[in-house]
Order: C-alpha cells, then structure tokens, then sequence
C-alpha cells in the first residue's frame, strides 16, 4: 500500500490521496471535480492529502464541467488473441452507439502494481464504469482486495452468481463442440487446451470432460497449449503421429489452424482421416482449408450487453450470450479400421 513515504518514489497518484485521506477513489474524484455532494469535514480532508504530497490531478479531469465524464473504461490484458480484442472493440462500438466515450488501458504483466497502476489511469479520468477484459483468475482476485472502485463489469466465465459478470458460456460451447465429434462416431477425442489460470480455457476444458463423462466415452488428459498456431502445429505433430484420436477439439482457433498444418504434413486427410474443431470463429476461419467447424461467439453482442450493464444496469434483457456450432469442413464421420 502507497505511503506519503512511498510515494516520494515515483509521481503520486489518486491512489496515494485516497489511501492518505482514509476515503475512496471516487470521493477524491468528486472533490477534484467540485461535486457538492460532500461535506465539508472530507472535501478539507482529501485537499490537506493532495497539499501533502503535492499531487496535482489530471487535466482531463480538471476540465471536466459536470460530475458525468461519460466515460466507460475498459482493462484489458492480452492485444493479440483475437477473443479479447473483439471484444474490447464491440464495447467501444456500443459505447459510441449510446453516447460513451471508451478508455482502454492495457497491461502485459498481470501482478498488482500494473493492475493498480492500470486502475489509477482509469480512474484519474473519472469513468462512470469499468469493464473487466482479462480472462486470469489472478487480475479478479487482485481486484477484490481494492476498495471504492467504480462499478466493474467482468467478461469471465463460471461465475453464475456474480451479478457483475457476463460472459458468453463457454463450458456449453465447448461441450457442443464435444459432443459433435461423439455423434459423428468419434469414440477417443483429444483436448488442446489454453494456457493455466485462464478463465475460458478452463471452462472450455470442463466442458469437454464433462460431455465425455456424460457420454462414457474415454477420458483423455487435456494438453495445456498457448493460444499459437505454432504450439497446435508442434503438438499435432506429436499427437498425430502416436495417438489412436481420430478427433481434435482445439481451445481456439489459432492451435486449430496448427494442427491442421500438422495433419496435411503427416499425410493425414481432414476429415476422412482425422477430424478438427476450434473455438471462437475468427474471420479466417471459413478459409481454412479444410474450412474450420468451431464455436461462434457474438462479440459485438457481448459489448453491447457490457455497455448496457454499465450503464443501465442489469435487466431482464441483459443475460449472458449462448455460442453458436459452426460446422464447416474440417468434421467428418470416424474413420473405420
């Protein structure tokens, strides 16, 4: 936690004001704003901490001219998978749709000082709201521990009682995808997971046991990928070449694409030979050759239903968003012995 002691480090911040002022982020952000909804006792309060560690407040802020910065912010941990940033771009489609402004900040290490630095810059620029696109458990559970946040929408997974989460349900798109392979006549069905601590790979793991658990059919342990097409098309090498699986179920689309790579390099035919499905229906997806059978999720409607449950509230329109099989080329009937 900042300290006047701290802070004498580095420029201070809205952080160390309200940590020194014993009050919250948004009451430093009313009294930098002039909000009347004060008293007196804590606006003199929050000004004798910014005199202290001569914090000087953003100009953004300062040239606000009422207490509505129309503003949603959104944090975000991951550019290049296509999931996250589809949906970072939907929710500024939708902000701008209904009069918002959006502020995104990324962060490419997911420790607490660039979570808490990342909020910092978010709520230096008084936004209404917070959307939460970092799909690791370890950014929510370094979120909990913040007080006085704005209100926070988080796009994650498996958490059905949480009032600010929304999510498109992964765990039943990963066990329809299952379950297409087991219908086509696949009896030993192989998982390429994503990486540990993400949200959505774990949900699209659970969701593949639990169909095949459901339909008695061997379980075979998941491997645990990176999103690339570069790690698909090395393990597809790998599992192609001493594996009895006659399907694939990849956790997106990317590791997909490098198992297909690695099914053409082995002289295997998809899907006479081997059967292939992703997850996410990225743009080129459809261009695969074979085209890529994979899980749709509607981004642009997951910003819309963020936008509006940041700033209407959730109703009962504002439910979370069901995936879509797309079933394309790359699935075919088991091959027979």
């Amino acid at each position: 936690m900042s300290t006047p002691e701290t802070s004498r480090t580095r420029a201070p911040n809205m952080r160390d004001v309200a940590h020194l002022a014993g009050v919250s982020y948004q009451t430093v952000s009313r009294v930098i704003n002039n909000s009347e909804a004060l008293r007196p006792e804590t606006r003199d309060r929050v000004l004798a901490a910014m005199e202290q560690l001569h914090y000087r407040p953003n100009r953004a802020a300062q040239a606000l001219k009422s207490s509505r910065s129309r503003t949603i912010g959104v944090l975000a941990s991951i550019r290049d998978s296509y999931g996250p940033a589809r949906a970072v771009q939907a929710i500024e489609e939708a902000a701008l749709a209904v009069g918002f402004y959006v502020s995104t900040v990324h962060i490419t290490v997911t420790d607490e000082a660039s979570i808490a630095a990342a909020i910092d810059r978010l709520i230096e620029q008084d936004v209404e709201g917070i959307a939460v696109m970092a799909p690791q458990q370890r950014v929510f559970e370094t979120l909990q521990s913040f007080d006085g946040l704005p209100p926070l929408v988080t796009l994650r997974s498996g958490h059905e009682n949480d009032v600010d989460a929304l999510w498109v349900d992964q765990l039943a798109g990963a066990r329809a995808a299952t379950a297409h392979l087991a219908e086509l006549g696949h009896e030993y069905i192989r998982h390429l997971a994503g990486p540990q601590d993400w949200i959505e790979a774990d949900a699209r793991m659970q969701g593949y046991l639990l169909e095949l658990s459901d339909r008695d059919l061997p379980t075979l342990p998941p491997i645990r990928g990176d999103w690339t097409a570069g790690f698909g098309y090395d393990a597809g090498l790998q599992l192609m070449a001493a594996s009895d699986a006659t399907a694939y179920f990849c956790s997106n689309d990317e590791m997909a694409l490098g198992m297909l790579h690695a099914a053409h390099a082995l002289g295997l035919r998809v899907p006479e030979d081997v059967s292939i499905v992703g997850f996410d229906d990225i743009p080129m997806a459809e261009h695969f050759w074979p085209p890529l059978t994979t899980v749709h999720q509607d981004f642009a409607e997951l910003g819309r239903r963020c936008v509006q449950l940041l700033v209407s509230g959730r109703d009962d329109t504002t439910v979370d968003v069901q995936p879509r099989l797309i079933v394309r080329g790359s699935t075919g009937p088991a091959r027979r012995s």
